[in-house]
């Protein structure tokens, strides 16, 4: 699987992530790091976010540990680039 992987380190919880987008529409993950594995893994994951269609999304941390942003076109043909960022 083809992805974009921003390690973020450690976050606390009330910050945000800043995700912006160019390009194709694409799924936009915040995920710990146990779940980062398994979404990696192809196993079933829980996670934030979604299919974004806007160019700008901000995603809540849940709480505090490590975390990670995944970006893929979820088998869809096209490009996207991302940049991303943290608030607070």
């Amino acid at each position: 699987m083809d992805f974009q992987h921003y390690n973020l380190g450690y976050l606390n919880q009330g910050q945000a992530v800043e995700i912006s987008l160019q390009g194709n529409a694409a799924n936009v993950i915040l995920v710990d790091s146990t779940n980062f594995d398994r979404y990696r893994r192809g196993q079933q994951f829980q996670h934030y976010g979604g299919y974004v269609t806007t160019s700008i999304t901000k995603l809540p941390v849940p709480r505090t540990g490590h975390w990670h942003v995944a970006i893929d076109l979820g088998g869809r043909s096209g490009k996207v680039a991302s940049e991303v960022r943290v608030l607070g």
